[in-house]
C-alpha cells in the first residue's frame, strides 16, 4: 500500500549548550516525523524559515551556559529576532514544545503562558534544595471531566513516569497569574507520589508553586516542561522498565500525540 500522507515537518532549535538535541531527534523521527536541527544563527538569517515546519521544538541543556540565568540568552535571541514568526507558529495553533531548558526559553521570552501578550510573567527559578537534581519522578496528568487541555498529553493515564535533570527548575508566578493559570487549566503535569498524590522533596525536585511540572497557553498547542519525555521513549529506559505495551515509554505518547494532530 503507498502511504500518501504527508510528513510531519518538525524543527528543533539548537545553539551552543543545547545537549538533548539528538534525543528529541529521534523521538520525533519514531513518532513517523522528519525532523531538522537547525542552528539559531542560521534562523536568523533566513526569518521565515521557521514557518515553513508543522511543529516547533526547544530541546533541554544548558543554552549559552545559563550565563545571566537558565535560558535567559536564548530566549531574548528568539524574543528579539524571530519573535514575530514565533509567535505567529504559536497563534495558528501549531504544536511547540519546550523541554527543560526550552521550557526556560519559553517562559522567558514570554510565549508561556499567555503567547498573545508576548512578555513574560512567570519564570523558572533555583531549586529549593539550591542544587542540580537528577532523578525519575512521578507525575500527575491534569484533566478536566477525564480529558486533558493540551495536545501534547492525550491518552496518557492519570500518573507517568519521566526523569528530571536540572537546577532552576521551580515554577513561580505572583498570585493572580498562577490563578489565572489554574482557573484555565493550564497547568498540564505535577509531581506527585506513585499514586497521584501530592508530594514533598525529593519526589518534588524543585519546590514549584502548587507542584507544577509542566503548563500550556490557554489553547493547548504550546507546551513547557521540565521532566524529559524524549529520555523515556522505550520502556527499557526505566530501571523498572514501566511503560506501556512493553515496548516504549511514556515520552513517546507525548510525541506521537503531536505529530498525530499536525
Amino acid at each position: 500500500m503507498v502511504n500518501y500522507m504527508k510528513k510531519v515537518k518538525t524543527i528543533i532549535i539548537r545553539t551552543a549548550g543545547t545537549n538533548c538535541d539528538y534525543e528529541l531527534k529521534t523521538a520525533f523521527e519514531l513518532c513517523g516525523a522528519t525532523v531538522d536541527r537547525v542552528h539559531i544563527n542560521e534562523l536568523i538569517s533566513n526569518k521565515n524559515k521557521v514557518l515553513s515546519y508543522d511543529i516547533l521544538a526547544v530541546p533541554g541543556g544548558f543554552s549559552y551556559g545559563d550565563d545571566i540565568a537558565s535560558g535567559k540568552i536564548l530566549s531574548n535571541e528568539i524574543k528579539n529576532k524571530l519573535g514575530d514568526n514565533v509567535k505567529k507558529f504559536a497563534l495558528s495553533g501549531k504544536p511547540i514544545i519546550g523541554i527543560c531548558n526550552g521550557f526556560q526559553v519559553l517562559v522567558k521570552m514570554g510565549l508561556l503562558p499567555k503567547p498573545k501578550n508576548f512578555e513574560q510573567i512567570s519564570t523558572l527559578s533555583y531549586n529549593d534544595s539550591n542544587k542540580f537534581e537528577c532523578r525519575w519522578v512521578y507525575l500527575k496528568t491534569e484533566k478536566v471531566n477525564g480529558t486533558t487541555s493540551c495536545l501534547w498529553t492525550r491518552n496518557l493515564p492519570d500518573v507517568i513516569s519521566l526523569p528530571v535533570a536540572h537546577g532552576e527548575g521551580k515554577f513561580v508566578a505572583d498570585k493572580n497569574v498562577l490563578a489565572e493559570i489554574e482557573k484555565n487549566n493550564q497547568v498540564v503535569f505535577r509531581y506527585c507520589d506513585k499514586n497521584g498524590n501530592k508530594t514533598a522533596y525529593p519526589q518534588d525536585p524543585n519546590g514549584s508553586l502548587n507542584g507544577i511540572a509542566g503548563i500550556c497557553n490557554d489553547k493547548g498547542n504550546v507546551f513547557g516542561l521540565m521532566p524529559h519525555p524524549e529520555r523515556y521513549v522505550y520502556a527499557l529506559q526505566h530501571p523498572a522498565r514501566e511503560g506501556f505495551d512493553g515496548f516504549y515509554g511514556w515520552g513517546k505518547q507525548i510525541f506521537q500525540n503531536a505529530v498525530e494532530r499536525v
